[in-house]
């Protein structure tokens, strides 16, 4: 292996190195909050609900989406399915306190996946949710 070779895969060895090291803090890589992860049937997925007891909000994974659901339970006992995903330029959102965040561009919604701040235009798109039995059905 000559000086060059070597140099190169030295640089390419060190920016890999750095970049797994990086990888788990960068927003729009991972995320920072608990994940139920669930496979879709028909169109649908299906939540038991015993897993709203601690918690008002859920954030959903279905397997080989690239995106999460944001599910939420109003004072009300009526349930709210947001896909996380920007209408601006298709980045994962994240929470935030009052919402959900874009890293790519700043992009700001609410709770409700209406926005606060730009530039994305448009709402969060919403899921239709139903209680069959003991499960949250979300129509997707």
């Amino acid at each position: 292996m000559d000086r060059k070779e070597f140099l190169k895969y030295s640089c390419n060895t060190c920016l890999m190195g750095a970049f797994a090291m990086l990888m788990p803090v960068l927003p729009g890589c991972s995320t920072s909050y608990s994940v139920y992860k669930t496979e879709a049937s028909n169109n649908q997925l299906q939540l038991p609900l015993h897993l709203f007891e601690k918690t008002n909000t859920l954030f959903v994974r279905p397997k080989g989406w690239q995106y999460d659901v944001a599910v939420q339970k109003s004072k009300d006992g009526n349930y709210t399915a947001l896909l996380l995903q920007c209408t601006h330029m298709e980045n994962q959102l994240t929470p935030s306190q009052n919402g959900y965040v874009c890293s790519l561009h700043g992009s700001k919604f609410n709770s409700q996946g209406q926005v606060i701040k730009g530039p994305a235009e448009i709402g969060l798109k919403k899921y239709k949710t139903y209680i069959n039995k003991n499960n949250l059905i979300i129509s997707i």
